[in-house]
């Protein structure tokens, strides 16, 4: 049985890999975060605190647990706070990668590494694996200069290129497009949505699925693990409303421009999926079905929480 190593276990997709192996038992795990862990169960798996901006942190801890592969989820993904905090973003987004390569070729472990969409311009989405990127942020910058170290290494690797990943956590400490637009329309709040930008959002479970996928198969080279229905925000947004009969009313749409954000964005992405349904048997969730799982683990989580 292989072992796997996440860095991030603490953030949504972390927590969905998570569950997803503890679930199927099809693999052990060792979940990597800062502080302290925050999944509620603590049974079947080993986890250990590690800041990947301490290489010698790292280099302990896998040298310790000795996986097979390490699944690499942490980042600085907020695209405006990596435009504001270039430094950090260059230490959190490549140089971190940089160390788990290096740990990578030394102990033979593969790299399962997530990268984004904003790798791209925006100017001719959706993409395949084989587009050349054309990053517009610093963001963009750091994840493509990622995957440039991945793609050097003499390790075996995975890149996995996802889009808007939205779900929930048992704690709810990871807010995202879903939760914002759902909250904010329930408490009657109006809010302002982009109506100029397309994406495909993806379900974290989906993703982790994909990640789990990639290890199963001994994958190797770039794939991409996104949703399969391209929208654009607004339209999102709209479908989040009319999913919980929400007022519509409330949405003004409006343009990136009128935002003044830190950070450019592509303004059309979204990706060509084949690769990765073919060769790993990726089948992500439908938006709406991904809408409705995401409404059952609320109510789940409210039947327990009451």
């Amino acid at each position: 049985m292989k072992t796997i190593l996440v860095t991030g276990s603490n953030g949504l997709l972390g927590q969905k890999i998570t569950e997803q192996i503890l679930k199927k038992k099809q693999f052990n795990l060792v979940a990597t975060a800062i502080g302290p862990n925050r999944y509620p169960v603590r049974d079947g798996y080993n986890y250990a605190e590690m800041d990947i901006l301490n290489p010698e942190n790292v280099k302990s801890v896998i040298a310790q647990y000795k996986p097979d592969a390490i699944i690499h989820t942490a980042a600085m993904t907020n695209v405006d706070t990596c435009e504001n905090q270039k430094e950090l973003a260059k230490l959190l987004n490549v140089t971190a990668v940089e160390t788990l390569v290096a740990c990578c070729e030394l102990h033979d472990i593969q790299l399962i590494h997530l990268s984004t969409d904003f790798v791209f311009d925006g100017a001719d989405g959706p993409y395949d694996e084989l587009a050349t990127p054309n990053p517009l942020s610093y963001y963009g910058l750091t994840k493509l200069e990622a995957e440039q170290a991945v793609q050097k290494s003499n390790c075996r690797w995975a890149i996995l290129r996802t889009i808007i990943v939205y779900g929930i956590v048992s704690d709810m400490s990871r807010s995202n497009i879903i939760l914002w637009a759902k909250g904010a329309l329930e408490r009657g709040e109006p809010i302002k949505v982009v109506c100029d930008q397309w994406r495909m959002p993806t379900l974290a479970e989906d993703l982790a699925d994909c990640c789990l996928l990639a290890v199963e198969k001994n994958a190797q080279g770039i794939y991409n693990a996104s949703g399969k229905d391209m929208m654009r925000i607004d339209e999102l947004v709209e479908k989040v409303a009319d999913f919980w009969k929400l007022d519509r009313s409330l949405i003004t749409k409006i343009s990136s421009a009128s935002l003044n954000q830190a950070a450019r964005r592509p303004v059309r992405t979204g990706f060509i999926l084949d690769k990765t349904i073919n060769e790993l048997g990726y089948n992500p969730h439908s938006f709406e079905e991904g809408l409705a799982l995401f409404d059952a683990q609320l109510r789940e989580r409210k039947a327990v929480t009451g």
